[in-house]
């Protein structure tokens, strides 16, 4: 396992800009019909900026720290420990898996499988229901590791620009991924160091056929093994904050038990 890197190291300096090692892997979308070629220069330039081949070739990551929850914007009162252990996508059919254990006693975990999200207790396990676990579903299959991973590289998706603009006080570069069923996913990027702000999706209510937006913004970036990591993660809805994510310790490429991703094995364990 890597060593834990505290909050405390130094702030990440501005990236150096794009090198040969990591420019194979646009090489796909720069075919792509219709795309701008300012938007996938700029996807490159995140990645580079990211760690390259170095972070493209992680294949899982751990986050210890504490969550918030938020209502409408305002706090709910609701803080407590997590710690979370995924795997990165790998196609659509693959999403990767995803443990996370909450309390100072790591006995309330969720396990998300490709379709299922399931919550283990002392009681046992149980499957959550669509309208807790949807929303899920829908962030992990618009993050920053689908969009570089997966999005990147399939035949249709189309790259757009949208300039230089303000998103809050930041000055940032914006690009947007469309796929082949008209679904997106836009990126922020700082116009200095090329690191993700934000990262956003729209999608449309089944039942009130209302267009939503989902986001997330990343700050306070450390260096964790030589890349650069948001130790700061803000979660929103239509604009208002749900929850925030400060990150206390991140590991990369961790050994991985054999039943980790193991719900059955997991509920036997805590019922002792």
């Amino acid at each position: 396992m890597s060593v834990a890197h505290s909050v405390a190291a130094q702030a990440v300096n501005p990236a150096p800009p794009a090198s040969s090692a990591t420019t194979s892997s646009a090489s796909s979308a720069q075919d792509a019909s219709g795309s701008d070629p300012k938007a996938i220069a700029l996807m490159q330039q995140m990645v580079d900026a990211l760690g390259g081949a170095k972070w493209l070739a992680i294949h899982n990551v751990v986050q210890e720290g504490r969550t918030s929850g938020f209502f409408q914007g305002k706090p709910t009162g609701s803080i407590g420990d997590f710690r979370s252990l995924r795997t990165v996508p790998v196609s659509r059919t693959d999403p990767g898996l995803q443990r996370t254990e909450f309390t100072k006693k790591h006995d309330v975990v969720t396990i998300l499988t490709p379709d299922i999200d399931w919550e283990i207790t002392y009681r046992g396990k149980r499957q959550l229901p669509p309208e807790e676990y949807l929303s899920v579903f829908r962030r992990r299959d618009h993050s920053l590791d689908e969009a570089v991973r997966v999005w990147w590289h399939e035949p249709g998706t189309v790259f757009f620009s949208g300039g230089q603009k303000m998103s809050g006080r930041h000055l940032v570069d914006e690009l947007t991924l469309l796929d082949s069923n008209n679904d997106n996913i836009t990126l922020q990027l700082d116009t200095e160091t090329h690191l993700p702000f934000r990262i956003a999706f729209t999608w449309r209510d089944p039942l009130y056929k209302d267009n939503n937006e989902d986001a997330v913004e990343f700050a306070d970036y450390h260096p964790v093994d030589g890349l650069p990591t948001p130790l700061s993660e803000t979660y929103s809805h239509n604009g208002d904050m749900t929850s925030q994510r400060y990150l206390t310790h991140v590991f990369y490429n961790v050994p991985v038990a054999p039943d980790d991703f193991d719900v059955d094995a997991t509920a036997a364990r805590l019922k002792k």
